[in-house]
């Protein structure tokens, strides 16, 4: 975790979601604890812990190897105790192969799906496509470049793809899609 060098979390490819809070002395099984998967035995695809928050942690679903098609994304603030569901308006038939967390913003996550690259600003009660020239590719993984502030983007069989300077997604909120006009901030 970058909020605690001691806690790490494990996930494997049969449902096993783990987590130590000291240095892996002792591991809790916690993917237990996720109540809306209609099968414990999917394939934990990605576990992101919080750059803001202590305890929370996203962790992303892969069911296609089970035909199991739907996107799945969970939230603990617990570490691991309870689990609510981010796949909101995530469309069927899109796995999800890997969930982000913003550096600088905790409201801004961002998802990979084996169909594209998802966006939210609420949290993840809401998502929205980012295409933005990107073709319809399987979204492997994605990062965020602490210096540049780019945002990074893994496919698979078409390489990497580069949106520069996402400080104006940071800044984006409820507030500023609902005002009339609106002045970001640059990079600095």
């Amino acid at each position: 975790s970058p909020r605690d060098a001691r806690v790490i979390w494990a996930g494997t490819d049969d449902g096993n979601l783990q987590v130590t809070r000291n240095d892996g002395a002792t591991w809790e099984e916690v993917g237990k604890n996720i109540k809306d998967l209609p099968n414990h035995d999917l394939y934990v695809s990605r576990i992101e812990p919080s750059h803001h928050a202590r305890g929370t942690a996203y962790v992303s679903i892969d069911g296609h190897e089970s035909a199991i098609f739907k996107p799945f994304i969970f939230k603990t603030t617990d570490f691991g105790k309870t689990w609510t569901s981010l796949s909101s308006n995530l469309p069927d038939g899109g796995p999800v192969y890997v969930v982000r967390e913003d550096l600088k913003n905790p409201n801004l996550l961002f998802a990979g799906t084996e169909f594209a690259i998802y966006y939210s600003i609420d949290g993840g009660k809401k998502w929205a496509r980012l295409n933005n020239n990107l073709p319809t590719v399987s979204i492997q993984d994605i990062a965020i470049h602490p210096r540049d502030n780019d945002l990074v983007i893994a496919t698979m069989g078409r390489g990497l793809w580069i949106m520069d300077d996402i400080t104006p997604l940071q800044q984006l909120s409820e507030q500023v899609t609902s005002a009339e006009a609106h002045l970001f901030d640059n990079r600095v």
